[in-house]
């Protein structure tokens, strides 16, 4: 029996859930705004905790020990708005609302890394002050997801704290893979050769476009992949696709016929992301399974951090 519970918000389709159970949490209660993610939520971790509300209309949390939250962040990712005035830069300030009103025991934050650059660290800054001053030892890290055990180079800024009455200091795990680990990275081979041959319901197959070619966007299959985005049209090549060549500033184009290459199926993103039953995302449509898939924290990242924080708790 789990010995500790978790309030989610910001769950999306609970990658971050997944995550916290495979480290012996058991999920009290989730929240989310987005509908279609709520019913991929339930569809993908098979639990019926997720709420959805908008976050800012919630007057009474559900208490428990952790809370987690991986709010909203196109106003800080590289490959959204990056726009740091943006409203819903600000919705660190709802998780700072329910960790004062609950009180856990400890809690963890999740976001893109781009909250740490410069047009951005204001916010970072704010978010620190305000978790400290609501009595918390807090420390932050940025890792790769790539570092440990997932199929993807995708760097996430996690921010973990535990009540300061406990008078104990979180410390990030060590990587479990790569040069820093003691295995290898996995592959792209490793996630999704088994899904090479799905039909063409399962991925984007419309023309590349003069912005998809802007970039590479291929990997080979004994390497991870590049981030899963969460737009089907932008998402990664499919490793039997041809090379594609640097023609000019901006400008790629494909090795073969463009007719040969195909973009990553949602199956092989939820695979590289981590998702530990892709299938269960076979739910609403295709792009908003890819949204869904894209936005979400891959659950073998989430899960190395809470699973040292339970390991930190433990030994009290």
């Amino acid at each position: 029996m789990p010995k500790y519970s978790a309030l989610s918000l910001f769950s999306g389709c609970g990658g971050s859930d997944i995550g916290l159970c495979k480290s012996g949490v058991e999920v009290a209660h989730a929240i989310e705004k987005n509908a279609a993610a709520c019913t991929l939520y339930e569809s993908v971790t098979k639990s019926k905790v997720i709420e959805q509300a908008d976050i800012t209309s919630v007057d009474q949390f559900t208490k428990a020990d952790l809370l987690v939250g991986c709010y909203p962040c196109q106003g800080y990712s590289q490959g959204g708005r990056r726009k740091s005035s943006a409203s819903i830069n600000y919705l660190y300030r709802e998780f700072d609302r329910a960790l004062r009103q609950t009180k856990p025991l400890a809690f963890i934050v999740e976001n893109v890394d781009g909250m740490r650059f410069s047009q951005n660290s204001h916010l970072l800054n704010n978010q620190l002050r305000r978790f400290r001053s609501a009595g918390y030892r807090v420390s932050w890290k940025v890792l790769d997801a790539k570092d440990y055990g997932v199929a993807q180079s995708r760097k996430r800024l996690f921010i973990v704290g535990v009540r300061s009455s406990e008078q104990l200091n979180y410390i990030f795990p060590s990587p479990t893979h790569g040069p820093l680990g003691n295995r290898p990275y996995r592959t792209q081979r490793d996630a999704i050769w088994r899904f090479r041959d799905k039909t063409d319901a399962t991925y984007n197959n419309e023309p590349f476009h003069w912005y998809y070619l802007s970039r590479n966007r291929r990997k080979e299959w004994d390497e991870p992949s590049a981030t899963v985005v969460a737009r089907d049209r932008h998402v990664g090549l499919h490793p039997d696709s041809p090379k594609l060549v640097k023609v000019g500033t901006d400008q790629w184009e494909f090795s073969g016929s463009p007719q040969d290459a195909r973009r990553l199926s949602y199956l092989e993103c939820a695979a590289l992301q981590g998702f530990p039953a892709p299938s269960r995302f076979k739910k609403l449509s295709l792009p908003l399974r890819y949204r869904a898939i894209g936005n979400a924290v891959p659950p073998p990242l989430f899960g190395a951090v809470s699973k040292q924080l339970v390991e930190i708790l433990d030994a009290r």
